[in-house]
Formats: C-alpha cells, sequence, structure tokens
C-alpha cells in the first residue's frame, strides 16, 4: 500500500472550483483524481489548446504539467496561511501529438522536501499513448502578509 502524501485534505469539486476566470478554466483543466500519492486531470484537445496546424499545442501540455505539479505541492504544504508553492524550473518533453478527444496528466512526486517540490507529470491522449513528460520545480516560500 502507498502512503499518502498529502497534508491538505481538498475535494474535486472545491478544486476545480477555483479555477473560474483563470488560465486553468480557460483551457478547460479538471483534475478528476486524487490519489495517495497523485494526481490526474484532463485537458480537451479543441480551439483551446490547438496550435495553428490543429494539433494540441505544447504550451497547453505545459499548463496542464504546471497546474498539476502546483496543486500537487499545495497539498503537500503543512500551513497554507504562512506558506505557498511557486514554480521555479519547468520543461517538457513532446513525444507524440494528439488531435481530438482530451488529454490526461499524471503527477507522482520525486522529491517533497520542506522548501522544495519535484514532480513528474507524464501525458497521454485517450488511447494511452503518452505524449509529453514533463518535470516541475516548485519552492515553497512564505507568504507575504498584507
Amino acid at each position: 500500500m502507498t502512503e499518502r502524501i498529502w497534508k491538505q485534505d481538498f475535494e474535486l469539486e472545491a478544486l476545480n472550483g477555483t479555477n473560474g476566470y483563470t488560465l486553468v478554466g480557460h483551457l478547460g483543466i479538471e483534475i478528476t483524481e486524487i490519489g495517495d500519492d497523485y494526481l490526474k486531470a484532463t485537458m480537451p484537445v479543441d480551439e483551446r489548446t490547438f496550435q495553428p496546424m490543429r494539433l494540441l499545442h505544447g504550451g497547453a501540455s505545459v499548463a496542464l504539467a504546471e497546474t498539476l505539479g502546483s496543486v500537487a505541492s499545495l497539498m503537500c504544504l503543512e500551513d497554507l496561511s504562512t506558506q505557498q508553492p511557486v514554480g521555479v524550473e519547468i520543461n517538457a518533453n513532446h513525444m507524440r501529438s494528439a488531435t481530438s478527444g482530451k488529454v490526461t496528466g499524471t503527477c507522482t512526486p520525486l522529491k517533497v522536501g520542506r522548501k522544495m517540490h519535484v514532480w513528474r507529470i507524464v501525458i497521454e491522449r485517450e488511447d494511452g499513448k503518452q505524449i509529453c513528460e514533463s518535470r516541475i520545480t516548485v519552492a515553497v516560500i512564505d507568504r507575504k502578509k498584507t
């Protein structure tokens, strides 16, 4: 059995409910599953996420990956009132194209430390073929007092 890594308990509805009027909402990204040590999200392959040749835009894949890594880091924080996650580096290797349907990203931890998290995100088409592999590094910083 896998050990649960999350320090915050979020329901899918609450996580997805904050996406209105954001890039995440505009792209149609939806978190679909929270496992003990992974997150999954889907994104449509359509006019919102196409590049001019009607293929999934690589930047849309990166946005999906960054969304998953950032949410995963948020769920690993001890205290949401004093800490916040910020992405500091992301890379992506695009291996295949997608032209329709949805893609699914699965985010798993490579390192979850006190001040730095590193996540692996695998993005697949509906036929199960991997189209992208991404890695994001997220810093855990102190929230600014307002």
